[in-house]
């Protein structure tokens, strides 16, 4: 089987930027344009967020977006319609985040297949539990080459972080502090102390710290804790006021 384009990225370099958006948003079939935006302005990795009616890890940014997106009339049958010939100009990886309700209704084997056959590399679903995973679906993912992303918290035991570790592949998603997306409530201090307990495991998994993140200062922050960065909630303000042609200036403000 062929390297996972996640595990061949974190081989080639470090202080990853990866960024979060939703399909289907501003308008239905801008996901492609977004994409293809964020690998022209040198972006490491993308997430493409398959919107949910109820998304217990998202800020408000984040949930007008999906809500508009549903309006829209996305899916992720559509989702997978609108990337399926992605791989022919896209090929920096690509991540899908969504929720499970869905990809349970979608059918969770049908989805990995359909993720393997349009070139996804990895998925993440928050509420999912990892011992869930482990459990039913892990052997499936591996089958068909599909990384499942966890997420580790800062009340994240050291003992449950090395277990999520010993099993994890691709990275493990750090969420910089309680609560949902775009929302950091912990000061700096604290979240410095969380990635530097995060560094002194030692872990096999490569790293990327997410929720918060939204300019060169959080993002050059982050690159020094941890292997990159995510940024998610800023980028999607700055697509709702400057449209999918001002990609390039969001990126290059952070590095």
């Amino acid at each position: 089987m062929a390297i996972n384009r996640i595990d061949s990225l974190f081989n080639q370099k470090k202080g990853l930027l990866s960024i979060y958006f939703t399909a289907g948003y501003p308008q239905l079939e801008d996901t492609m344009s977004v994409l293809s935006e964020l690998q022209a302005a040198g972006v490491d990795m993308v997430e493409i967020g398959m919107p949910f009616s109820d998304p217990l890890a998202d800020g408000p940014v984040i949930q007008l977006a999906s809500l508009q997106a549903l309006n829209n009339g996305i899916t992720i049958k559509k989702i997978l319609d609108q990337i399926k010939d992605m791989r022919k100009t896209i090929t920096m990886p690509v991540v899908l985040m969504g929720y499970v309700n869905p990809v349970v209704h979608y059918g969770f084997e049908k989805f990995m297949a359909d993720c393997k056959a349009v070139g996804v590399d990895g998925v993440i679903i928050p509420d999912l539990p990892f011992d869930e995973y482990i459990e039913h679906y892990k052997d499936m993912m591996d089958s068909y080459g599909i990384h499942y992303i966890p997420m580790i918290a800062p009340q994240s035991s050291d003992e449950r972080i090395k277990y999520i570790d010993s099993k994890a592949s691709g990275f493990i998603y750090m969420v910089a502090s309680a609560g949902i997306t775009g929302n950091i409530k912990a000061s700096l201090d604290t979240r410095t102390a969380y990635y530097q307990r995060i560094k002194a495991l030692d872990l096999k998994n490569k790293t990327m710290i997410g929720f918060g993140i939204k300019d060169k200062a959080s993002y050059d922050h982050a690159c020094v804790n941890a292997d990159g960065a995510i940024i998610g909630t800023a980028f999607i303000k700055h697509l709702s006021e400057k449209g999918v042609a001002a990609t390039k200036e969001f990126v290059s403000a952070i590095r």
